[in-house]
């Protein structure tokens, strides 16, 4: 189960939530043309907050209309929030529920949709229950829900529902498994009709785009990176937690000044800046703005926002044990690059902490990398094979003395069990589907 979550100063009433303008950004919404509110988001340069990181606007600019293609259309949420060292969704569903909702009432005149869908993590019990409550206080509020029925929907523990797709088919009642494109969702979603995927905390910066207006949103952060952006701060840090950002900030200032520092005055040795499927950092690294091109130009990413901090006692090749491990279990089986390498890079990193690898050991590991990354119907398997080259690439010094000393170098004395042990792994599950709520 998710951890519960202690929340101070949450607006998660009603009457709160108005009382601090709330609902406001929606009325001015519906006094503009859907084409003028998906106008305003392109001008406002927001990207998706999931990972992918593509524009908004654009997306929802992507659906056709009605009068093109005659079918439902559809607002399908990502709240699936599994990504190893992510849990800002979790806290934003839990303290501003009606910002969310919000925001998914907004997208929904913007693409002229009637039907919202929230597929929310299963174990997120404590969101979930804040965000029902929400609805139910709306049911009353003819004015504030319109037309639009928003359906939260339970997963069932599978990551591989975070990819878009996958997360359709699982909607459908299907297995969990990630469709070919073309088509993508704008043309072919939910139920072969229009849909557009968005993540939590996408939908939740829409209020704020709508009521600052789209051109004042963009003067925040920086260019290509507009905004701000919810991190996880997570391992070993002082104060772990989420924190709003501006889109530029530091790494080094998020680390150390939001951050409070490297537990226990110990040494860092790298980050995995955006959540477990992206390229590590090292300690020489972190002198770079928290934004989309800074970080590309380190090969890196964003990804979900998921900092996890590392210190001295860390042993890389235990961290790509339980990463891959992670990839292993939670890959769908649909791909053989993904459902048969994932197990090949687990099992070569467990010889290698074993003591039992040999050189040719560790030149096959990158092989089956080469073997798998490109080759993948959705990014799962990319993900692992990318974040285990970068881990032999930026300490392979570590990975030879695995081998030159026959096990680890630091005698079982990581800070694994401490970093990754809060990290909620995912119990996979072959049909993906739960509960229904509906408001």
């Amino acid at each position: 189960m998710a951890p519960e979550i202690v929340l101070k100063d949450a607006t998660t009433k009603l009457t709160e939530y108005e009382a601090t303008g709330g609902y406001g950004a929606l009325a001015k919404a519906r006094a503009m043309t859907p084409a003028e509110v998906t106008e305003e988001l392109i001008t406002s340069e927001l990207r998706g907050r999931g990972g992918a990181f593509f524009p908004a606007g654009r997306k929802w600019s992507f659906v056709p209309s009605k009068e093109q293609l005659p079918k439902p259309h559809y607002l399908v949420v990502n709240a699936d929030e599994s990504e190893p060292g992510s849990f800002k969704d979790n806290e934003i569903l839990s303290r501003v529920p009606h910002r969310f909702i919000e925001g998914c009432l907004i997208t929904a005149h913007a693409i002229d949709c009637d039907k919202v869908f929230v597929y929310i993590r299963g174990e997120y019990s404590g969101p979930y229950e804040i965000l029902v409550g929400a609805l139910e206080e709306l049911k009353d509020r003819p004015e504030i829900r319109g037309n639009v029925t928003i359906v939260v929907h339970r997963g069932a523990g599978a990551y591989i529902c975070g990819e878009e797709t996958a997360l359709l088919e699982s909607l459908e009642g299907k297995r969990g498994q990630p469709r070919s494109k073309p088509p993508f969702p704008a043309i072919s979603g939910l139920y072969a009709s229009p849909t557009v995927v968005n993540n939590v905390e996408t939908i939740t910066t829409v209020p704020p785009v709508i009521a600052m207006g789209g051109a004042e949103y963009a003067k925040l952060g920086v260019p290509n990176t507009r905004g701000t952006r919810v991190v996880s701060i997570s391992g070993n840090v002082v104060n772990g937690g989420n924190y709003e950002i501006e889109a530029g900030t530091s790494l080094r200032e998020i680390i150390y000044d939001l951050g409070g520092g490297i537990a226990g005055g110990r040494e860092l040795k790298a980050v995995v800046p955006g959540g477990s499927s992206t390229v590590i950092l090292t300690k020489d690294e972190i002198d770079v703005g928290y934004d989309f091109d800074s970080l590309g130009q380190l090969r890196t990413a964003m990804g979900s926002a998921g900092i996890v901090v590392l210190d001295d006692r860390c042993c890389i090749v235990q961290l790509g044990i339980r990463f891959s491990e992670f990839y292993e279990h939670e890959s769908c089986g649909k791909c053989t690059p993904c459902r048969e390498g994932t197990r090949w890079l687990t099992a070569i990193l467990r010889k290698l902490d074993d003591g039992r690898a040999t050189q040719g050991d560790l030149d096959l590991l990158l092989d089956v990398c080469d073997r798998i990354n490109g080759k993948c119907l959705c990014p799962l398997g990319d993900s692992d094979a990318i974040i285990v080259a970068s881990y032999v690439a930026k300490f392979r010094d570590e990975f030879q003395a695995h081998i030159d000393q026959g096990g680890c170098p630091l005698d079982g004395h990581s800070s694994l069990d401490h970093v990754l042990a809060p990290v909620q792994m995912h119990a996979h599950s072959p049909a993906a589907h739960g509960p229904e709520v509906r408001a």
